[in-house]
This record gives structure tokens, C-alpha cells and sequence, in this order.
């Protein structure tokens, strides 16, 4: 489930946080993260743990040794996405089509993070890294409450896929939306690391990396 509840505090710059792939140490943090914010939010928080099938990365914001924001991205395979549990039908059609997926989820973001936008794109940024540079997937799918959907329309581009179901795993209503990831990198090309153009694109894609910043990342992930 993906919540951008509260994003536009102020109080901390994204550029004193750290954004990576968070190591196995730092897997509790996240999902303790996870279950706060959720848990303000009213959600239930069933399902937290990380994958054991290799098929999912946790990608954290650190302030210091303090992870302050943190997303899932879960890879396709045979168990497949969480998004199945409810939107199985709907996946299963984007795969006979060919459609290589990939799933972004558990989103988070401290209290005490600033500029939420920009810190929310570098999550992004980072999680996108791993699903379409390195990995190769053309389809993303999230899962959102309804009331998120305008947002994710507006500032990345998604689009809806299915009308709004229970989700049993947080007991509020989600709907399933799907980006296309080459579509996605167009965007990252012409606009990321030009925050000054935000006011005109009007979507979040100003607040990702600039094309030296993101060279420089693969390379990291690459090691």
C-alpha cells in the first residue's frame, strides 16, 4: 500500500539524507517505519516482513543511522506480487500481454523529514533504479487508497486499473494503478535534477536526479 498523507512539511533538506538500498540491519528500522505511520493513519499493519525469496528490495532515506523514509520494491516471479491478493485478475491479463512487472509498496516517511516532495522523488528515483535500469521491468503497479490516486495521476503519471477493492492486509479501500516505466525514464531524462521547473511540469519528476547524479548511483548499485 502506498500513503502520501502529510507530504509538503517542511523541516529537514533532502540533502542531508542519505537515500539508498538499505542493508539487512537496517530492515527492522524500515519496517518499524512502516508501522507507525501506518498506524497513524488508522491502517492495520499485517505482512511488514521482507521477503525471503530474493524478490524484493527495501530502499531507505537515513538521517544519520535514522531511517526517516523507506519504499518496497517487490520483482515478479513465481509467488508473485502482493497486488495478486486482490488484483489478480487484472495482473494476470498485464502479464499475458507480456507486460514484465514489478511492484512499489510500504511507503513511508518520518515526521521529521522536510521538503517531502523531493525526498519522496529520490525514493522514487532510487526504487526505479533497481526495477527498470538494473532489473529491466516496463510496468510498475502500486496499490493506493483512492484518495491518493489524483496525486500519483498528476505528479508521475499513473493510471487507474481496476476500481477501488478492500485491502484486507491495511482494512481500507485500494485501487491499482500501473505506470510505464519507459515512459517514466522520458521523464527522468527531460526533467530530473531541475527542481527550478516544477512550477511548469507540475509533477514530481523535477525533484529527481539529474542524469550525472543518477550515473553515479548506478554505479554504486552496480558494485
Amino acid at each position: 500500500m502506498i500513503d502520501v498523507s502529510n507530504v509538503a512539511e517542511f523541516r529537514r533538506a533532502p540533502s542531508a539524507l542519505n537515500i539508498q538500498t538499505a542493508a539487512h540491519e537496517n530492515l527492522g528500522q524500515a519496517r518499524g517505519l512502516v508501522a507507525r505511520r501506518y498506524a497513524d493513519r488508522g491502517y492495520l499493519c499485517k505482512d511488514l516482513s521482507t521477503q525471503a525469496d530474493g524478490a524484493e528490495i527495501i530502499c531507505s532515506a537515513f538521517d544519520g543511522m535514522t531511517t526517516v523514509g523507506t519504499i518496497a520494491v517487490r520483482f515478479d516471479s513465481p509467488q508473485g506480487l502482493r497486488a495478486d491478493a486482490i488484483f489478480g485478475e487484472e495482473l494476470q491479463a498485464l502479464r499475458a500481454k507480456g507486460a514484465s512487472l514489478c511492484e512499489f509498496g510500504r511507503l513511508a516517511l518520518d515526521h521529521h523529514v522536510c521538503d517531502n516532495k523531493e525526498l519522496l522523488a529520490r525514493l522514487f528515483h532510487v526504487a526505479y533504479l533497481h526495477a527498470h535500469r538494473l532489473a529491466g521491468c516496463k510496468t510498475l503497479v502500486i496499490e493506493v487508497n483512492p484518495r491518493h490516486v489524483p496525486f500519483y495521476r498528476r505528479m508521475l503519471g499513473f493510471q487507474v486499473h481496476s476500481e477501488a477493492r478492500l485491502n484486507p492486509r491495511v482494512n481500507a479501500p485500494a485501487v491499482l494503478m500501473t505506470l510505464d516505466l519507459v515512459w517514466g525514464s522520458e521523464q527522468v531524462g527531460l526533467y530530473g535534477g531541475r527542481p527550478a521547473s516544477a512550477s511548469s511540469t507540475r509533477t514530481l519528476y523535477p525533484y529527481f536526479y539529474g542524469v550525472e547524479e543518477e550515473i553515479a548511483l548506478l554505479a554504486k548499485m552496480r558494485q
